[in-house]
């Protein structure tokens, strides 16, 4: 029986292939199987007036996927369109290193003195072709402080890069190589990127020798937030990139790139399966930028989050949605003051497409240029409405460093905190006399939740000094951090008892 009962799983696990290639080939048709002549590469318009999918299409293959073969002769016809596109990137860095003389340490010789020598640090990454003008999209922290880059084609032929911008904000840089009729891949929509799509990732991982490496897998989430930058919405994906495959490409069914291959989640330093790709939809809004004005401008709404709407939040308000951001200080005369936007506002849309979280929500809202018009969904008291914003600008790094804005606050404490209101009050249960804020957003993997915070808690006093709103919070452990404290002893109110909470910063 037991014979019969493998029989039948092997048959099975056979047939689930085939059917359900066949299934894709009944929804997608000729689609699936795409081609780009290498004689004859496609290039993308960098001005806006254009979609460069639309201007750019890949001729359909003439014949449907219904077999194993046809598939993977469709994988094999994209790959070989897509690797001229993808060039290995190396640099050089020179450095004087200090070299000290070892007899000097022992025998004490007075005229032994420190010796300086060059160091040269070499760097390896990737990067994707994406215009015939010989525009290259890699990573910035690729090419970041470095003397010397230099980028191999698929042909052979090495030569060195123009540096156009970068942007460490989103880890992209833009480079630039004067080659005639260099072949430049599709630019694909990003957002059509689906969990569950096929992509291939092309890149040069480990070394030189393993340049033009293609690996496939699926896209097995979406927006992700690694912290890794200050706006990242990344694409994860199983499909195998290691170190060097920074800047590569990663490249859908369509043959289109929709995103540059970025960084991997590692325990041993290699591929673990977990890969992760900068959106190109956002990609190319920074490279235009870098392009043409050789700087990046950013949307702006001018208001931080008091918090995401989850099911337990959600339940707690009484209301019917699972996901939002709960909207806490609103600037003054900002774009979202100006539009209507109040505190404890929920954002449950965004030009009518769901929100989910607040790292997608602000790096969506960089996305725009200022002056674009958005439409922000919200609840409030339980009521639907809509607003129309007009993006702003976003204040320069500097303007944010000494404005110590709370996003920041947020991240190097590991929770945000919200105003005590009235309708809060009541929910917790707290007395009238209680003033403070309360805890939300805890990450488990803080120092203040190691040392004992825990969400809904109270939060009454900063160094023993009292605090009413959120906005007084933050402005207490800014002047903390400002004083060089490298440690924070809060005064926490739950379940009717004080107590302090002290956790390094």
């Amino acid at each position: 029986m037991n014979s019969i009962t493998k029989t039948i799983t092997v048959i099975i696990s056979l047939l689930i292939p085939i059917a359900l290639l066949s299934f894709t080939s009944l929804h997608m048709g000729n689609e699936v199987a795409t081609e780009v002549e290498p004689n004859n590469p496609t290039s993308h318009a960098l001005s806006d007036d254009s979609s460069p999918t639309k201007k750019n299409p890949i001729p359909a293959a003439e014949t449907p996927v219904v077999s194993l073969k046809d598939f993977n002769d469709a994988i094999v016809k994209i790959a070989e369109a897509a690797n001229p596109s993808v060039v290995t990137i190396t640099t050089e860095r020179t450095q004087q290193v200090r070299v000290m003389d070892p007899f000097s340490m022992f025998f004490g010789n007075p005229n032994a003195r420190d010796n300086t020598r060059e160091y040269v640090q070499r760097g390896l990454g990737s990067g994707v072709v994406v215009s015939e003008e010989g525009y290259i999209i890699t990573n910035n922290h690729v090419i970041d402080n470095t003397d010397e880059i230099k980028v191999r084609l698929f042909d052979g032929q090495e030569v060195e890069a123009e540096l156009i911008g970068t942007d460490p904000m989103t880890d992209i840089a833009v480079l630039k190589i004067d080659i005639e009729d260099v072949p430049a891949i599709p630019l694909g929509d990003s957002d059509q990127a689906k969990v569950g799509s096929f992509v291939l990732a092309i890149g040069s991982p480990l070394s030189e020798d393993l340049a033009h490496t293609v690996s496939f897998g699926i896209v097995s989430a979406r927006g992700r937030s690694l912290q890794l930058t200050a706006y990242g919405d990344y694409i994860q994906t199983d499909a195998a990139i290691n170190p060097g495959n920074s800047g590569g490409a990663l490249i859908d069914m369509n043959g289109t790139l929709v995103g540059i291959n970025s960084a991997i989640a590692s325990r041993s330093g290699g591929n673990d399966g977990i890969g992760f790709a900068i959106p190109m939809n956002l990609a190319k809004r920074i490279m235009d930028d870098l392009i043409e004005d050789g700087s990046v401008s950013r949307g702006y709404l001018g208001m931080y989050t008091a918090g995401e709407l989850d099911p337990t939040m959600a339940e707690a308000l009484g209301l019917d949605v699972a996901s939002g951001i709960i909207v806490g200080q609103v600037e003054t005369d900002g774009p979202a003051d100006k539009a209507g936007l109040e505190e404890e506002d929920i954002i449950v849309g965004l030009n009518d497409k769901p929100v989910k979280n607040w790292d997608a929500f602000r790096t969506k809202i960089a996305s725009f240029k200022p002056k674009d018009v958005v439409e922000l969904n919200i609840l409030r008291d339980g009521k639907p409405r809509s607003l129309e914003v007009i993006i702003g600008e976003r204040p320069s790094d500097q303007q944010i460093t000494m404005n110590a804005a709370p996003l920041d606050l947020d991240e190097d404490l590991g929770f945000s905190v919200r105003s005590l209101t009235e309708s809060l009050r009541n929910e917790l249960r707290l007395s009238e006399d209680l003033k403070g804020v309360v805890v939300q957003s805890l990450k488990e993997s803080s120092e203040a939740y190691e040392r004992g915070l825990r969400n809904g808690d109270i939060i009454s006093a900063v160094k023993r000094k009292d605090i009413s709103s959120a906005q007084e919070f933050y402005d207490a452990v800014q002047k903390s951090l400002d004083e060089g404290d490298r440690a924070l002893l809060l005064t926490v109110e739950r379940d009717n008892l004080k107590q302090f909470i002290a956790f390094r910063l």
